[in-house]
């Protein structure tokens, strides 16, 4: 193009283009061509890549581990967030004493995700467990004292909130009041004076020096899963014959939360996407299969049909009367009710 909205008219134009259809001026962001053309040469891609991974101040270093990330590189260990320790060990405690836990989940896809992936890692356990997710117009956001108190007269003595809590003051003070443990697993900045819980893991306190506070709340779940697998291997519960989970398996959950979350796609979220998006075009997960084949999906699953083709089907639950829709379909092995 050399008209008035070509790259004549514009130097430093992309692509050769000035404007795009709309009218808006097209600029190539800034960036060291030197390093770009380095990692192109260096990894065999077309240059172009090269500049666009430069932009984003990815360098020769770099850039395999961002276009092929990996865990192993990029998995934190769980025990670097505060009170991650204290929610394991009693966690723990709760798998060798039978008790039944509670989940208390957002009715986002992201409480959706992490309520059912706690609940598939406690089955696996060999733990009773009860979903639980507010329902959006009578309850409203987040833990409430009359569900909670509610859990308490089921008997259940240990609630997980996942996705929410931070912030509920009055409901867990009441919680506790009532003889009832509340661990928080969440992301949403917390203020200055937590409430009263058991624990409180989020990467997000005023007080936490972790760097990866871009984690969703299915992310920082997927780490309390590691660190109280890791806590049941040390003291023993797999050593009488039970069968340690594949933890792995249930990166397609933590994918589909951290895309439809829409946080930013770099370091450890990278890598779990990416490696949950491995998992998922397995079809393991009968929630998400059922939720894939219904929208039509005949081709390899990927973060546009996390995000914009299974992700609202998710989200449709909690805005039609049945908030833990979404969470009891991810965490079932039943192929019959999912396709009901």
């Amino acid at each position: 193009m050399d008209g008035a909205g070509g790259a004549a008219a514009f130097p430093g134009a992309m692509l050769g283009v000035g404007r795009s259809v709309c009218g808006r001026r097209w600029r190539m962001r800034g960036g060291d061509d030197q390093v770009g053309q380095a990692i192109a040469e260096r990894l065999a891609l077309p240059e172009i890549v090269g500049r666009l991974l430069a932009q984003r101040a990815i360098d020769v270093d770099l850039a395999p581990g961002f276009l092929a990330p990996r865990l192993r590189d990029q998995l934190p260990d769980p025990s670097h967030l505060q009170d991650m320790e204290a929610a394991a060990a009693r966690l723990v405690r709760a798998v060798r004493d039978g008790e039944t836990i509670a989940v208390f989940g957002d009715y986002d896809v992201d409480g959706a995700t992490s309520a059912a992936l706690l609940a598939r890692f406690f089955a696996a356990t060999g733990t009773s467990t009860r979903i639980y997710v507010p329902d959006r117009l009578r309850e409203g956001y987040g833990p409430n004292t009359p569900a909670l108190l509610r859990l308490r007269d089921e008997g259940v003595r240990l609630v997980v909130t996942v996705d929410c809590g931070t912030n509920a003051h009055l409901p867990l003070a009441e919680a506790a009041e009532a003889g009832l443990e509340v661990i928080v697993v969440d992301h949403h900045v917390a203020e200055p004076l937590l409430p009263r819980a058991t624990a409180i893991v989020n990467p997000n306190r005023l007080d936490e020096t972790s760097p990866h506070g871009s984690l969703a709340a299915v992310g920082v779940a997927f780490l309390l899963v590691v660190a109280v697998n890791r806590a049941l291997r040390q003291a023993g519960w797999y050593s009488g014959g039970r069968a340690e989970p594949d933890l792995l398996g249930w990166l397609d959950l933590v994918a589909l939360g951290t895309v439809c979350d829409v946080v930013p796609l770099t370091g450890v979220n990278r890598a779990l996407v990416a490696q949950g998006i491995k998992v998922a075009r397995r079809n393991a997960n009968p929630g998400l299969a059922a939720l894939a084949a219904v929208a039509g999906v005949n081709e390899p699953i990927d973060a546009y049909h996390l995000g914009f083709v299974i992700g609202p089907r998710v989200n449709a639950g909690g805005r039609v009367g049945a908030a833990d829709l979404g969470a009891r379909l991810l965490a079932t092995d039943d192929v019959g009710r999912c396709k009901t």
